[in-house]
C-alpha cells in the first residue's frame, strides 16, 4: 500500500467515527450502483460506513433484509444442497441441464482455518490458479473474492460455488424463493442475477490478475432454488450480461474515496453522536422513490426531500425531466412565469411554461362534471317501503 494510499485509509477511518469498516457483499455492491450520482451515499459507502447504525441513531432506521424464518430457510435449503461435497448439486447440474460434468475437486474454503480475509482470498487465488492451469474440473465453496469500490477493497464473501466445465467457470447462486411452475418471482429473479453478477465481475478480476483471459468466467450463472414449495432443488441457467455491463459501467462512475476525503470538510464524523444530523445533511443526497428499496438512509432522505420540496420526491424520471430544477416550488414558479429562469434553464422554464398552458386549456375545455346519480333499487322482502316503495342510493 503506497503513502497516498494510508493517508486516504487514515481519512476513511476518521469518516467513520473510529467504527470498524463495514465490508461490502454483493447485494450491497448491487444497489449501490443504482444511484452512483448520491454523494452521501457515495462519500458513506467509500468509507464503508453502516448506514444502518446511521439511520437508527436518526430515528429513521429501514426493515432491511430478510425475516429471520427466509433466513433459516435460506440457510436450510444451503446446507441441504452442499451436503457431501455438493453431492445433490453436482446429481441436478448432471441430470436437470445435461451438463457432463466430470469427477471434481471438491474445496470448502471457508475451512482454511483463519480469520484472515486476507488468507483466505490468498487460498482461492492458488486454487484457482491451479485449476486454471490444469483445467481440472473443480468445486469451490464459498471462494473469497475481492473488487475495487470507489478505490477502495472490498472483500466479497459469496455463498456460491465456482465450478469449471469446458475450460470456463460458471457461478452457481443458491437462493430459497421459490420457482412454481417453472416461473419465479421477477423482482427476486432479477435481484439474484444483479448480485451474480456482481461475482462474475469480481471473479473475471481475479483470473484477470491471474495472468488468464477473464472470459474464461462465463456470463451464464445456474441459479438454484427449490422447486414448487418443496425442498427438491431445481436449477436454471440465467445470462447476466446485462446486469454485468451495467455493474461496470455505474461502478466505474463512482467518485474514488480519495477525491471524497479530499473534498469533505475539516473534521467532518459520521460518529454516532450528536452532531451526526448536522454532519449527515452537510453531504448532499440525491433521493428517489427507488432509493427506498436499495438504501438504509432512504427514510431519512426522503424525510429531507419532502421538507425541502425536492423533485426527486416525483420520481427518478420527472426530476431528470426537469434538468437542473430541483425544487418544486420552483418548477411551479417557473412554469406560472413569475420567476426568472436563469440562463442554464431557460429551456426547462419554456417546456414548463408550455406544459402549464396546454394544462389550463385542457380543464377549460373539459366538460362540467355530472351531478350525483340517484339509482333506484327495489325494497328487499320484510323491509319496509321508502317514500314511493323505492330505496334510494347515492352511486
Amino acid at each position: 500500500m503506497s503513502r497516498d494510499d494510508d493517508h486516504t485509509a487514515t481519512d476513511l477511518s476518521h469518516l467513520r467515527g473510529g467504527e470498524t469498516a463495514r465490508n461490502h457483499d454483493a447485494r450491497t455492491i448491487a444497489a449501490l450502483t443504482a444511484n452512483p450520482g448520491c454523494a452521501r451515499r457515495g462519500v458513506m459507502d467509500a468509507a464503508a460506513v453502516d448506514k444502518d447504525a446511521v439511520a437508527r441513531h436518526l430515528g429513521f432506521g429501514a426493515p432491511f433484509g430478510q425475516s429471520q424464518f427466509a433466513i433459516t430457510r435460506g440457510n436450510a435449503f444451503e446446507a441441504q444442497v452442499k451436503a457431501d461435497g455438493c453431492a445433490e448439486l453436482l446429481a441436478l447440474l448432471r441430470d436437470r441441464l445435461g451438463l457432463e460434468i466430470p469427477e471434481v475437486a471438491y474445496d470448502d474454503l471457508e475451512s482454511v482455518g483463519t480469520e484472515s480475509r486476507e488468507v483466505r482470498h490468498t487460498r482461492t487465488r492458488h486454487l484457482m490458479a491451479r485449476a486454471l492451469e490444469s483445467g481440472a474440473g473443480t468445486m469451490f465453496d464459498h471462494p473469497l473474492l475481492r473488487l475495487d469500490i470507489a478505490g477502495q477493497r472490498a472483500y466479497l464473501e459469496p455463498d456460491v460455488i465456482a465450478f469449471q466445465l469446458g475450460g470456463r467457470f460458471h457461478v452457481v447462486e443458491v437462493k430459497s424463493f421459490a420457482v412454481v411452475d417453472g416461473q419465479a418471482e421477477p423482482e427476486q429473479v432479477a435481484a439474484a442475477a444483479r448480485q451474480s453478477a456482481v461475482y462474475v465481475l469480481a471473479l473475471r478480476e481475479l483470473v484477470a490478475g491471474l495472468g488468464h483471459d477473464p472470459e474464461r468466467v462465463s456470463h451464464e450463472v445456474f441459479l438454484v432454488c427449490p422447486e414448487n414449495f418443496s425442498n427438491r432443488p431445481t436449477a436454471t441457467p440465467v445470462d447476466v450480461r446485462p446486469q454485468l455491463a451495467v455493474v461496470r459501467r455505474q461502478l466505474a462512475r463512482l467518485t474514488r474515496a480519495e477525491d471524497i476525503a479530499r473534498d469533505m470538510p475539516d473534521g467532518l464524523t459520521f460518529a454516532l453522536d450528536e452532531g451526526l444530523s448536522d454532519t449527515v445533511r452537510a453531504v448532499e443526497a440525491r433521493y428517489a422513490p427507488e432509493c427506498m428499496s436499495s438504501c438504509e438512509m432512504a427514510l431519512f432522505c426522503r424525510d429531507e426531500a419532502r421538507a425541502c420540496g425536492a423533485t426527486g420526491t416525483l420520481g427518478r424520471s420527472v426530476r431528470d425531466e426537469l434538468g437542473g430544477v430541483d425544487s418544486v416550488v420552483t418548477a411551479l414558479d417557473l412554469a406560472r412565469g413569475v420567476r426568472e429562469p436563469s440562463e442554464d434553464m431557460a429551456e426547462t422554464a419554456e417546456q414548463l411554461r408550455v406544459a402549464a398552458r396546454l394544462r389550463r386549456e385542457a380543464l377549460a375545455s373539459a366538460p362540467a362534471p355530472a351531478p350525483p346519480v340517484q339509482e333506484a333499487l327495489p325494497a328487499p322482502a320484510g323491509v319496509p317501503a321508502r317514500g314511493a316503495g323505492v330505496l334510494e342510493r347515492t352511486a
